[in-house]
């Protein structure tokens, strides 16, 4: 446990690859007992499914601080495996890009921390999940353990919010799980960590079992899914204190917030709604029956179609936020589970779990481009502008790094 001292507590340091336990449906293998970067190449980067390989290569060179203009959409461009990152403390929940050159990567109670890595693939720090309440003005002399989950920064880069799947410690007594009802869980944590001392300087009370994590555009707003409290935390980022819950049902997961912050798109997974939040009255209407288990949602640059990935049904489906209708759908692989747009919006990539795959499907008319394999059990993604690479987390303990050129 790190010793008290003034002011906001400092975590970090490396960790001892310790595997506290396996939530649910996820099944993890160590990778071995030495960290190692892999340069490993995709045998062929074709359209369609393609056969690429996922053997070790030699090193290859690091990338560009920004991508050349190629002239080019995001769908005219083919993805290829270029890099994996395995270490036997990384067992990733999420991946995320802060636009400024660093990514952070969840590896919830398998690691209990954030792995921080620079766009040359090298990691720049691994930051502690645990912390005092009280050096954050927060009742509670105990150290607690955290376990993060998902991450979301805010539009200059400047700091990352990460959810805290459950709390482990004196007091917490009764931790939600995967399968829970909102009956009396231990409330949890989100963390605020400014990347330029990756240090948490932050720890904002909110629901049982946070999940996801997003920001409205100018950056006043925090919302937080609590998977057990079945509602949605809304935090001023201002004060960082929760001002109110909002009731969204059975499981909340992914957050896609309008560009004009006007709305927030809210999946209840236990469900096939897609709840729609008015941020300003925080009255609910919905989207009904788009299909089983709605996950992950994105929305387009300029907000007027959302995607939505289908967990049980193996689907992407794209809908019109005007008519709140189906415009099109697509089939990509068992458990489609986190996606990313490209920054035009022309393509989503999407992590189908159970299949080991990688997605890339053209927005227009919802055709997949490619699929490709990766470790085992993908379950985050996340797409770098400037230098055009998506980054997916796999709970098998690696992060694989794509060129989409």
């Amino acid at each position: 446990m790190a010793q008290p001292a003034p002011g906001p507590a400092v975590f970090g340091g490396i960790l001892i690859a310790t595997i506290i336990g396996v939530i649910g449906f996820s099944v993890l293998s160590d990778p071995g007992p030495e960290r190692r970067v892999s340069a490993e190449r995709s045998a062929e980067a074709a359209t369609g499914r393609a056969e690429a390989s996922a053997d070790s290569s030699t090193s290859t060179s690091a990338p560009p601080v920004t991508a050349p203009d190629d002239g080019k959409t995001a769908a005219q461009r083919t993805l290829s495996l270029v890099d994996t990152i395995t270490d036997p403390a990384l067992r990733p929940k999420s991946v995320v890009a802060s636009g400024s050159g660093l990514f952070f990567a969840q590896n919830m109670m398998y690691a209990h921390n954030v792995a921080v890595y620079n766009r040359d693939l090298e990691q720049v720090k691994v930051i502690d999940d645990e912390v005092v309440p009280a050096f954050f003005d927060l009742p509670g002399n105990s150290a607690l353990k955290g376990g993060p989950v998902e991450a979301v920064f805010t539009s200059d880069g400047s700091a990352a919010y990460v959810s805290q799947y459950k709390l482990y410690g004196p007091g917490q007594d009764n931790p939600g799980t995967d399968v829970c009802t909102p009956s009396g869980f231990d409330n949890s944590f989100v963390y605020r960590i400014p990347t330029d001392t990756l240090e948490i300087d932050q720890v904002i009370p909110v629901g049982p079992v946070p999940k996801f994590v997003a920001i409205t555009h100018d950056d006043s707003t925090l919302l937080v899914s609590n998977w057990c409290g079945y509602d949605l935390s809304i935090v001023d980022t201002a004060t960082g204190k929760e001002t109110r819950r909002v009731d969204i049902g059975r499981y909340p997961r992914g957050i896609a917030v309008a560009p004009d912050d006007s709305v927030a798109y809210v999946t209840a997974m236990g469900t096939s709604d897609i709840a729609i939040v008015d941020l300003s009255t925080f009255e609910v209407e919905w989207i009904k029956d788009v299909g089983q288990a709605p996950r992950s949602v994105a929305l387009s640059p300029d907000g007027k179609q959302l995607f939505v990935t289908l967990n049980e049904e193996a689907e992407v489906k794209r809908i019109d936020t005007a008519t709140r209708k189906v415009t099109g759908e697509v089939v990509t692989g068992n458990q489609p589970r986190s996606m990313v747009l490209s920054d035009d919006g022309t393509a989503l990539y999407v992590v189908n779990y159970a299949d080991d795959t990688l997605s890339k499907v053209r927005t227009s008319d919802m055709v997949e481009l490619q699929e490709l394999p990766t470790r085992h059990h993908p379950i985050g993604v996340t797409y770098d502008k400037a230098t055009r690479r998506v980054w997916v987390a796999c709970y098998v303990g690696a992060l694989m790094v794509f060129q989409d050129a």
